[in-house]
């Protein structure tokens, strides 16, 4: 599948569909360290470093799928909520790159805060848009663009059509060691005649809960005694209880949720002495009311990338004793599931901002995978 990635940051999405089997024709990405990333991990003669805006389409054919992060700031629950009255909307520019392209299929990815209700009617316009691309819009306003795109039929537009289906997905359901639920926006072209289905989740908490104090085979795994303090939770316990009370004898059928501890198995502590180039600890982490860590024996917290720095809250890691301290670069990029050896330019808080503003590398390979046997 030859892909045209958009918006690419740091080339999660681009490595997990590269890893489903995807062919990776041009990279857009107007940030310079996240396209000194790219360099490093990806043909360096691919990578566009600029705004989309000056990206000629037109000089790629035979595109497939066109892929791709349109920026979130403007639909982020973190962020200042002005969806398409702010300059750093690029929707536009994703649903220009399908009308000139016309690729077999296309793959978006974006915030939870995109389902927001204050932004409903503009989530509606671009799944029009990206259902009639090619159905242009004068000097009117979106939202009278907007009702002409309503009154359109399948049937009666006979520009190129679009098939979108779209989700909010939660990262960890597919075995990512983070909560983190964002918007997949899928289309395939109508003509194609194809049916889409997102892949079937595969993870769960009552699983990770069997396993944990039912089974107790997590502690064992790990080699370690149950912390007792997690039992002070009267919301756990009832959990628990419920869990016993449906399944009985029985046990949920999928994979547990993978936990922090999970995902930096056979790291060093960073303030060993060990080789790893981006293992490197960062001290000044503190708690505070609303800002406590992520807990080594769940699944992460969601890793952020602020407009004001990184918000630490969301990239600490919190142990039993309750202390806490940063993520390093390395874990980080466990979290996300990119390779060890996936090379992240630029500071921590850089790197950080990158690894955030990414979409997880094992998530982007399962959608892959399902969007090629689709397309097959």
């Amino acid at each position: 599948m030859r892909s045209l990635e958009l918006f690419s940051g740091a080339g999660g999405l681009a490595k997990g569909l590269e890893n489903a089997g995807f062919e990776h024709i041009a990279f857009v990405e107007s940030n310079k360290n996240a396209c000194m990333s790219l360099y490093e991990n990806f043909d360096k003669n691919k990578v566009f470093f600029g705004d989309v805006k000056d990206f000629n389409f037109e000089t790629l054919n035979n595109i497939d799928v066109v892929a791709g992060g349109p920026p979130c700031q403007p639909f982020s629950l973190g962020g200042k909520h002005q969806a398409n009255q702010d300059t750093r909307d690029m929707f536009g520019y994703a649903i220009n790159a399908v009308e000139k392209l016309e690729p077999k299929a296309f793959i978006f990815e974006n915030v939870k805060g995109l389902l927001r209700s204050s932004f409903a009617e503009y989530f509606e316009y671009i799944i029009l848009r990206l259902t009639y691309p090619t159905f242009k819009d004068g000097n009117e306003s979106w939202q009278e663009h907007l009702n002409q795109l309503r009154k359109l039929s399948k049937g009666s537009y006979i520009g190129t059509k679009y098939d979108v289906s779209y989700k909010l997905v939660n990262a960890a359901n597919y075995g990512v060691p983070q909560i983190r639920e964002r918007v997949v926006i899928v289309g395939f072209r109508s003509d194609l005649n194809l049916s889409w289905h997102f892949p079937t989740e595969t993870h769960s908490e009552e699983r990770l809960l069997w396993e944990m104090f039912v089974t107790e085979e997590y502690w064992k795994r790990h080699d370690i005694s149950k912390p007792n303090h997690l039992l002070d939770s009267p919301k756990l316990l009832e959990k628990i209880n419920r869990l016993k009370s449906r399944y009985g004898l029985f046990e949920p059928k999928n994979f547990a949720w993978q936990t922090v501890r999970d995902a930096l198995s056979g790291i060093p502590d960073p303030r060993s002495e060990h080789d790893i180039s981006d293992h490197i600890f960062r001290d000044g982490a503190r708690t505070y009311a609303g800002h406590t860590g992520s807990d080594i024996d769940l699944p992460s917290k969601t890793i952020k990338a602020g407009n004001h720095g990184v918000p630490g809250g969301e990239n600490m890691i919190r142990y039993e004793d309750e202390s806490v301290r940063y993520f390093t670069v390395c874990e980080a990029k466990r979290i996300q599931t990119f390779p060890d050896d996936f090379v992240m330019k630029g500071s921590w808080g850089e790197a950080m901002r990158q690894i955030g503003n990414a979409v997880p590398v094992q998530l982007a390979e399962i959608i892959g995978k399902q969007m090629i046997a689709t397309l097959n």
